[in-house]
């Protein structure tokens, strides 16, 4: 039997209520039954890696997308007004290393999150294009990266080993 490639998934689209309002946003059985048919799924979520409780206060990027707030320029903001760009940016690096060191090169993550949203995202109280921090750092160490809206894309794409 071949081995199946991994795909790391964000752990609320699996169904964990893990999610800022305690909750998950589990895909539906079909779709998760058809993922782990061919790929082998590794759940994570980068806020609760960087220490983030669940639930949480809504966080969304103030003044520019997830690549700007790993490169210091931007922050993340709750809804009660405090700063947990250091948490959002400790969980994007976790990220990161498990993909580096279980050889992840491909990613499913949520959509419209601050940490995993990889098209459009939350940016100053606006839906607007860009990626949120985990998204952008494994984009830039060339880990493809697709949501949930994504999944026909994901499907018809050949598994990277």
């Amino acid at each position: 039997m071949m081995n199946k490639p991994p795909l790391l998934v964000s752990a609320c689209l699996l169904g964990p209520p893990v999610r800022y309002d305690g909750h998950g946003k589990a895909m539906p059985s079909p779709l998760l039954f058809e993922l782990a048919r061919r790929y082998q799924l590794f759940s994570i979520c980068p806020e609760c890696l960087g220490g983030l409780p669940t639930p949480r206060p809504a966080a969304e990027i103030s003044g520019g997308d997830g690549g700007d707030v790993l490169d210091g320029r931007a922050h993340v903001i709750t809804q009660t007004g405090q700063d947990v760009s250091r948490a959002f940016i400790d969980g994007a690096r976790q990220a990161l290393d498990s993909a580096i060191r279980h050889s992840y090169r491909q990613a499913l993550l949520k959509a419209n999150s601050p940490s995993c949203g990889n098209r459009r995202d939350h940016f100053d109280q606006q839906l607007q294009p860009g990626s949120g921090m985990t998204a952008a750092l494994l984009q830039r160490h060339g880990i493809s990266v697709f949501n949930e809206n994504e999944m026909d894309r994901l499907l018809l794409t050949k598994p990277q080993p």
